[in-house]
């Protein structure tokens, strides 16, 4: 749940009170549980929600960008970019995304959230959460990729 928390808000003392508070949280509604999920994940509910309202505090931007700009097709050199890069070096540079685009990726790349309930969750149209993810990754494939021509 920290990780989460960290990856969700990018900085170690607000992922600590979100956290915090998540469990707080829990606890005090533990009688609401009902069971149709396992306690973990409901948790995980309960911590992604608060870590969602903190971002919500902070007015998530997100960009708008046009359909037609995006590459929905896998880069063919994609697999030999993330095979070379250590998962600790992937995790910094998703931490360096905008805000927006970061939020978006963890849950869909991380979370195993679908488009349809992020844009409800964010109050975003799915439109614009394919196109962060998509945005996302591009940034990760970039930068990745100008580090492994470094070396």
């Amino acid at each position: 749940m920290y990780n989460l928390c960290i990856r969700m808000l990018g900085d170690q003392a607000a992922a600590e009170d979100a956290l915090q508070e998540a469990f707080v949280n829990a606890f005090s509604n533990i009688h609401r549980f009902e069971g149709r999920s396992s306690v973990g994940a409901w948790i995980k509910r309960i911590t992604v929600n608060k870590c969602l309202s903190i971002l919500n505090k902070r007015k998530l931007f997100f960009e708008a960008l046009d359909e037609r700009v995006m590459n929905l097709e896998e880069d063919k050199q994609e697999a030999y970019i993330w095979a070379d890069i250590s998962p600790a070096r992937v995790h910094q540079e998703i931490k360096k995304l905008p805000e927006g685009c970061r939020v978006i990726f963890n849950l869909y790349q991380l979370e195993g959230y679908d488009h349809q309930e992020i844009s409800e969750i964010l109050g975003v149209s799915v439109s614009t959460s394919k196109s962060q993810f998509h945005r996302a990754r591009k940034l990760l494939r970039e930068r990745l990729a100008k580090e492994l021509e470094a070396q």
